[in-house]
């Protein structure tokens, strides 16, 4: 079972209907046993990290989620869930993130006003390694990017896709 964690945000209801239409049984919870006991996470994207780190802490699901992390259960977060991975984002003012993955998360500072923040639009992911989730993606295939963040890994091989987007090449993809 694949338990897509409820955090009051999020695109909970669209990843649930991409695993139905995989006719993957998943659920949608905040149930702490429930997230520790399932066979994968997916920590949805869509939000704040300020409001998502908040909502963790009040349905107490930080601690399951490294639980389930250190298990070695395989965990997918998207966009955000991305993001609350790293140390801290610098959404919201500056907010602690749960650490799994050491680096920051950045806001794009671009200098040509070319460049908009929110960045919206489709842009190229180039592979850095291999990764069962790429298997069958061509290298330099487009991906589809609404954000004004983007995660900034402290060690290099947690990188496994990157996008170069207002002169900056960020990690478009993070994974152990």
């Amino acid at each position: 079972m694949i338990a897509i964690i409820d955090y009051r945000a999020g695109n909970l209801t669209s990843v649930r209907l991409a695993f139905e239409a995989l006719t993957a049984d998943a659920v949608i919870t905040d149930d702490p046993r429930v997230i520790r006991s399932a066979d994968r996470v997916v920590f949805p994207g869509v939000g704040a990290a300020g409001t998502a780190m908040h909502n963790l802490r009040q349905l107490g699901l930080e601690q399951p989620i490294r639980d389930t992390i250190a298990a070695g259960t395989p965990f997918l977060g998207i966009c955000v869930g991305t993001q609350l991975m790293l140390e801290h984002s610098e959404e919201d003012g500056g907010v602690d993130a749960l650490g799994i993955v050491e680096g920051r998360v950045q806001r794009f500072t671009p200098s040509n006003p070319q460049d908009k923040v929110p960045q919206m639009g489709w842009n190229q992911a180039t592979f850095t390694r291999p990764h069962p989730l790429c298997d069958g993606i061509a290298d330099n295939s487009d991906f589809y990017f609404v954000h004004s963040y983007y995660p900034n890994p402290a060690i290099p091989s947690d990188i496994v896709a990157t996008t170069t987007y207002a002169d900056v090449t960020f990690a478009r993809m993070v994974g152990r």
